[in-house]
């Protein structure tokens, strides 16, 4: 494929405004442009999502210059739905954005196909303002994961909206602050306090990958106050990574990884949009590269498919 004639949009949350955001999307852009794509960024309100009866269309000052295809950097689902119902290859593919988004769709598929996860149950919807009278159900759910648990809400990155739950007055408060809002309950791994991994995937690749520490709080991300240093995976922990990668759909990940008993390997969380700069600050390879190189070829093997 003449890549001359290519064409793409690199899509984020355009109500997003901390200059990691768009430092992603421009690193994207940047890759893209040394490959002679004709690339731009775009914030997702840039472009109007238009139904009328039987017809999809987009709107706005982009609306006639369709791209060959789109890095999508947001989640916004119903944007990248109708983008791809308009023919315009996504990447990563909206369905798997979606599944990786939900963390408590993300633990299903990865338990449903053998993936090494924390104990897992799925809080039961509750509608803002109201309650469960009965404890019972919270009884159990103590005595099933004991304490320390986590609680995670089902949205949400960068660490953020996880709590480490010690007592069950811990416990009985997060539970009603977060009255309305989905999350789930996890088995705290001890073994992993304040320390995982990293792996950047594109494809069937691991291109990338780093561990990540913190003194002071039991998770290690870096934008909690974690450091990073460059990390050589194991063969387990890449072709545990390479395949969650390919269970939840996606071309590009970014797979955390739990040090459990013995130092095996859990999966933490699989990230379909892993930001990049932290990557290459900590390891010097610049995953958009490959992440674009994927892209071409791909396009290039639907061409001649």
């Amino acid at each position: 494929m003449d890549n001359q004639k290519l064409s793409c949009w690199v899509i984020y949350n355009g109500s997003l405004t901390s200059p990691k955001f768009i430092d992603q999307a421009e690193m994207i852009r940047q890759s893209a442009t040394t490959r002679n794509i004709d690339c731009r960024t775009v914030k997702n309100y840039q472009l109007t999502m238009e139904i009328a009866e039987g017809d999809l269309a987009l709107g706005g000052s982009l609306a006639d210059s369709k791209p060959d295809f789109v890095v999508f950097l947001d989640k916004d689902i119903l944007l990248g739905r109708q983008l791809e119902k308009l023919g315009i290859p996504v990447y990563n593919p909206i369905e798997s954005i979606e599944r990786c988004d939900n963390k408590a769709i993300m633990y299903q598929t990865l338990a449903n196909n053998s993936i090494p996860i924390p104990d897992t149950i799925i809080a039961p919807k509750v509608y803002k303002g109201f309650e469960i009278n009965d404890k019972q159900y919270y009884e159990y759910v103590i005595s099933r994961l004991g304490f320390p648990l986590v609680i995670k809400e089902v949205h949400g990155s960068f660490g953020m909206k996880v709590y480490l739950i010690h007592n069950e007055k811990e416990f009985y408060g997060k539970i009603n602050e977060l009255s309305g809002i989905s999350f789930l309950f996890q088995k705290f791994i001890a073994s992993s306090y304040g320390r995982d991994l990293r792996i950047n995937v594109v494809g069937d690749r691991a291109v990338a990958a780093m561990y990540r520490h913190s003194e002071t709080d039991f998770r290690a991300n870096v934008t909690n106050g974690g450091k990073m240093k460059a990390y050589e995976p194991t063969k387990e922990q890449i072709e545990l990574a390479v395949k969650c990668t390919k269970i939840m759909g996606t071309y590009f990940t970014g797979i955390d990884i739990l040090f459990g008993e013995n130092d095996e390997p859990v999966i933490c969380e699989v990230n379909s949009n892993a930001h990049l700069r932290n990557i290459y600050d900590c390891t010097g390879v610049w995953v958009a590269d490959d992440m674009i190189d994927f892209i071409i070829a791909d396009l290039e093997e639907q061409r001649h498919g």
